[in-house]
């Protein structure tokens, strides 16, 4: 088989690529080694339940090309939402994010989270605080000490399960913006505010999940996706590549990975020592993704936010019936439990069943789930690799990595492949733009 262009991974990145070279006129297989393409944005049906495999999602973004892309393929098939998002903090719900909601707090840690965050400014006016350098000084730097020890720290830890003063800070700036002063006053009195407006309302698939957006954009591309085909072997030849699944192999032109460079890299012959030791010391989480179908409602809430270790192992409850009245059957309602975790760890060790019954029990204790007795379906889903965990090696790992990728003549797009924690608007937006750099 030879083509001009050949895509690895079937993912969102890898798909909405082949969309777009093939309306270029450009000649472009895909290759995924799943029998089923969508990778983190893959969706299951069964007993009348749809869940998102890889995690709760939902289309946001302020990029407007990229979210008109996204709801143009699915057409008439999209719900919009008003976003009700909470954080479970001493028993209580709290409005999401979490220095929009002080009012909501205990009155000694509203107290604590306004004068730490007032004092801080104060003392950052007036130069006696320097520049953080890790990620654990930039929170107590952006927000004070008590939102810092009251939420920030604690909920980072549990979704990265990795200590926050050993992770950079680059990543930040523009993703967790530093909140206006007056909004913290407002916050702590308890005059309305709103941060991240552009997640203020949502959409979502009224029907498939969000696997129905990689569908509608691999519409026009599906006679070009080879599912099924797991890459063992990349050899270059003749200005090209040859690509081997040890039964076949694939020769062409352009080579442009989306798959993460820990199976990329094993594929590739005389890897220097240096530049596997940089790729080994990437870290990364892997992701349990716990289903649970209802009899009955669950509350009004989007998501939900769980910084404390008591709880649950779960760093996010997600409710996928208030995003589609199509997600669940009649009379029903359905819950996603999301914990990190990484090999060799307790979560790693466990049995699905044992985390299934974990979550369940969790949940019911702390009344999201009023009863076991309403529990008609569960399900649970393992993603190996799910987040990037940016730690203070990473800038220094990923460009030795990246340089011997752009040697080896290999293109580099998307969250796994480029190796950066972007969502679905960054890795259609990456495939976007690596599609125009082309022209």
């Amino acid at each position: 088989m030879n083509v001009k262009s050949a895509v690895l991974g079937g993912g969102l990145t890898g798909i909405t690529l082949a969309r777009l070279l093939h309306e270029k006129g450009d000649d472009v297989t895909v290759l995924e080694q799943s029998e089923m393409i969508g990778g983190l944005c893959r969706s299951q049906t069964e007993a009348g339940f749809t869940f998102d495999v890889g995690g709760s999602h939902i289309i946001f973004s302020r990029d407007t090309e990229v979210l008109s892309f996204m709801l143009s393929v699915l057409s008439e098939n999209a719900d919009r939402r008003k976003r009700n998002t909470k954080i479970l903090y001493a028993g209580r719900y709290v409005k999401y994010p979490f220095e929009n909601g002080l009012s909501e707090l205990p009155a000694e840690d509203r107290f604590f989270c306004i004068n730490e965050f007032v004092k801080n400014l104060i003392a950052i006016e007036k130069g006696e605080i320097p520049p953080p350098t890790n990620f654990a000084e930039w929170i107590t730097y952006t927000f004070g000490r008590g939102i810092a020890e009251c939420y920030m720290v604690p909920y980072n830890e549990k979704i990265w399960n990795y200590p926050v003063e050993r992770m950079s800070h680059h990543w930040v700036e523009g993703r967790i913006p530093r909140p206006p002063v007056e909004d913290i006053i407002r916050s702590a009195i308890g005059i309305e505010t709103e941060g991240y407006v552009h997640q203020a309302v949502f959409s979502y698939p009224v029907t498939g999940g969000i696997e129905a957006v990689v569908r509608g954009i691999a519409e026009p591309v599906l006679p070009s996706i080879r599912t099924g085909f797991s890459v063992a072997s990349i050899r270059e030849e003749d200005g090209g590549f040859a690509v081997s699944d040890g039964r076949e192999t694939v020769h062409v032109d352009r080579l442009i990975s989306t798959i993460p460079l820990q199976n990329l890299l094993p594929c590739l012959s005389d890897v220097p020592a240096d530049v596997q030791a940089a790729c080994d010391a990437l870290r990364y989480n892997s992701l349990c993704s716990v289903f649970i179908g209802l009899a009955g409602e669950v509350p009004d809430i989007s998501w939900l936010y769980v910084p404390d270790e008591e709880t649950g192992l779960f760093n996010r409850i997600s409710f996928p019936s208030n995003y589609s009245t199509k997600v669940a059957p009649k009379d029903h309602s359905s819950i996603l439990a999301e914990i990190t975790y990484n090999d060799g760890d307790a979560v790693s060790q466990m049995t699905d069943a044992d985390v299934i019954e974990h979550t369940v029990r969790s949940l019911v204790s702390a009344k999201i789930i009023p009863s076991r007795d309403r529990v008609v379906y569960t399900g649970i889903a393992r993603h190996k690799f799910a987040y990037v965990v940016y730690d203070t090696e990473y800038l220094k790992n990923i460009e030795i990595v990246r340089g011997f990728c752009r040697e080896r003549g290999i293109d580099l797009v998307g969250r796994f492949s480029r190796f950066e924690y972007i969502n679905m608007d960054g890795c259609i937006r990456s495939a976007i733009d690596f599609v125009r750099a082309d022209e």
